[in-house]
């Protein structure tokens, strides 16, 4: 189902309006969501969509090419900072123990980023994150038996999707957000997958301007529809 493009506060960028084009599909197969993926399309649910606000260009989705990445060495720092800990890679599930944890570290994004208050409930928590899905894959970060992080991703023939990352507020000095993404690009390695996605990078927003700083990107070029090639271009 397409529905109509509709006009809401922007989420990224204070003050502004945005235009979010959506779609409610509940049954999308590994390619189609490639396709949706390359053309600026991200997914919650069964709910796909992406901004087409007419006057602003600020949201472009960004993407790492797996095999010519080279972390920096902050990020190589990141990552030796969370390699004790273990990843489990499994289908993405909805129970009290990651919903709390959510709740935890969206608590610590309202005091330190302004966030609006979560009123998410376990339902909504599963209905977001772990709507059946044959791409959906959810990593488990242990510190020894201790959940400390969980993040989601869609895996396509081609490539994979960061979807969404969130962890023990206890662990914010240890840049376990960062070294997510080098988990997943590591992942996507070895499966095989040639582009990891990360949403769309908007500049003036903290919490999406970290992405460029995985590097080299590839940044996509305009809007265009599914029937027409997207344009890619370095970063």
């Amino acid at each position: 189902m397409h529905l109509e493009a509709a006009e809401e506060p922007c989420g990224y960028l204070q003050g502004l309006q945005a235009t979010m084009e959506y779609k409610l599909m509940t049954d999308v197969n590994p390619e189609e969501l490639e396709l949706l993926l390359e053309h600026g399309w991200r997914r919650f649910g069964a709910t796909y969509f992406r901004p087409v606000c007419a006057s602003c260009r600020e949201c472009v989705s960004l993407r790492v090419p797996v095999a010519r990445f080279a972390p920096s060495k902050s990020q190589r720092r990141a990552l030796r900072s969370c390699s004790g800990l273990r990843v489990n890679v499994r289908a993405p599930v909805a129970d009290e123990e990651r919903f709390a944890l959510y709740l935890a570290w969206h608590r610590m994004r309202e005091e330190t980023r302004g966030w609006k208050t979560s009123c998410e409930t376990l339902e909504n928590y599963a209905e977001t994150f772990c709507f059946p899905h044959p791409c959906a894959r959810e990593f488990d970060y242990f510190d020894g038996e201790r959940l400390v992080g969980v993040g989601f991703v869609d895996e396509t023939p081609r490539a994979a999707s960061s979807v969404y990352f969130f962890y023990d507020p206890e662990w914010s000095g240890r840049s376990l957000g960062s070294a997510s993404v080098l988990f997943e690009v590591a992942w996507a390695g070895d499966r095989g997958r040639d582009h990891l996605y990360l949403g769309y990078r908007v500049q003036g927003c903290a919490s999406t301007a970290y992405k460029a700083r995985y590097r080299p990107h590839e940044l996509l070029h305009g809007s265009v529809p599914l029937d027409m090639p997207a344009c890619w271009e370095p970063g």
